[in-house]
């Protein structure tokens, strides 16, 4: 059975534009790259978990902040080419995306080494519109934001 993790697509206006919130993935192995290196806080869905709950605590883990007060909405699942799926909510709300402060990940680093080192699961977060949000975006991720911008009246 393919993963099955959840997320939430935090969303606010600037001068009547829609933004949305970004986090770029943390670790060695995404330092050195901006488009299509940054996620939604999303995350595995536990056994018997809600995935509305899921997706909550992972915005908690990988933002260090708290879930802004609302009802999110089903934006719907997206499949990943690797199977994987994600159950996506939106969420009208807004962050100082400078506050970030994600949950650390271990890892064997430099590889073959036999050290481990912890690194933080995003490494900064930053507001985007969405034209530049699919840029930044991780491809598996892409089609979340039309399904947004149909949901928020905001159609291309």
């Amino acid at each position: 059975m393919p993963e099955h993790s959840a997320g939430i697509v935090l969303y606010r206006f600037r001068d009547g534009t829609p933004e949305v919130l970004l986090l770029h993935m943390g670790g060695p192995l995404w330092a050195k790259k901006d488009e299509a290196a940054w996620t939604i806080p999303k995350g595995v869905i536990d056994a018997g978990e809600d995935p509305l709950a899921a997706a909550g605590r992972e915005f908690a883990e990988e933002t260090g902040l708290p879930l802004p007060p609302g009802a999110p909405g089903l934006l719907g699942d997206f499949r990943y080419s690797s199977g994987k799926v994600v159950t996506v909510f939106a969420l009208e709300g807004d962050v100082d995306a400078d506050a970030i402060r994600s949950a650390t990940f271990t890892m064997e680093w430099p590889p073959r080494s036999g050290r481990t080192a912890a690194f933080p699961e995003a490494d900064r977060g930053g507001w985007f519109g969405l034209p530049a949000a699919e840029a930044k975006l991780v491809k598996g991720q892409r089609a979340l934001l039309l399904a947004l911008a149909r949901a928020i009246g905001r159609e291309p």
